[in-house]
């Protein structure tokens, strides 16, 4: 199936996978807790290191909350992100540079509107601050399963850290308990966009056989 071919409508894995963008322009409109609860479900039956299922999930509601939050989220973007995106920048006019301007739009109307998403899931993960670097690959999987479950269901999401910058901070704001630490944050409310075929390398580029120089048959 082609891009073009994609039913945004399907409940089908793969065309929802493929059509699964980063929506970062959510609608104020509150979420079903019902429709919460489902992806909350999506999260919990993803694999995890020794079954242990250390990961815990905040869900955020408290206006008050966010808006602090997203004190550190923007100082975050204006402080760190931006600076980095601007070096990285293509430095010739063209549709390399037309899309840079275009995601960064959409990069900067989260920021300035990230309290206002409805519903937060922070994902997060006991003993996160201990030597156990394998916290996050049991956590993130997780985070993707919650991610297509929005998307399933009509919802946009996308997956951000970048509160982690200040991550001391902004889970003080959050209140988590001490051994408890954050991953990602999940702004999930009904899209002002539409979902769309994603932009990717082909896999006859990324993927291959046996060793670097045999590229996988497609």
């Amino acid at each position: 199936m082609t891009d073009q071919e994609i039913d945004l409508s399907s409940t089908d894995l793969f065309d929802i996978q493929r059509s699964m963008r980063a929506m970062r322009r959510l609608k104020p409109d509150p979420v079903p807790d019902a429709l919460i609860t489902k992806i909350l479900e999506a999260g919990i039956c993803a694999p995890n290191g020794g079954n242990t299922q250390k990961w815990r999930f905040l869900v955020i509601k408290d206006a008050e909350v966010k808006k602090a939050v997203q004190h550190y989220y923007k100082r975050a973007y204006d402080e760190v992100q931006k600076p980095r995106h601007d070096a990285h920048a293509p430095k010739e006019p063209g549709p390399a540079l037309d899309q840079h301007h275009r995601n960064e739009k959409a990069i900067e109307y989260l920021t300035d509107h990230f309290h206002e998403a409805p519903v937060w899931i922070v994902a997060c993960a006991e003993d996160a601050h201990s030597d156990a670097a394998a916290t996050g690959a049991s956590v993130y999987p997780a985070v993707q399963n919650m991610l297509l479950a929005a998307r399933a269901l009509g919802l946009g999401a996308t997956l951000t850290a970048r509160h982690l910058v200040f991550r001391e901070e902004v889970e003080k704001l959050l209140g988590l308990p001490e051994n408890f630490g954050s991953f990602a944050i999940l702004p999930i409310g009904y899209p002002m966009g539409k979902f769309g075929p994603t932009r990717r390398i082909p896999v006859s580029e990324i993927a291959f056989l046996d060793n670097f120089d045999t590229p996988w048959p497609t």
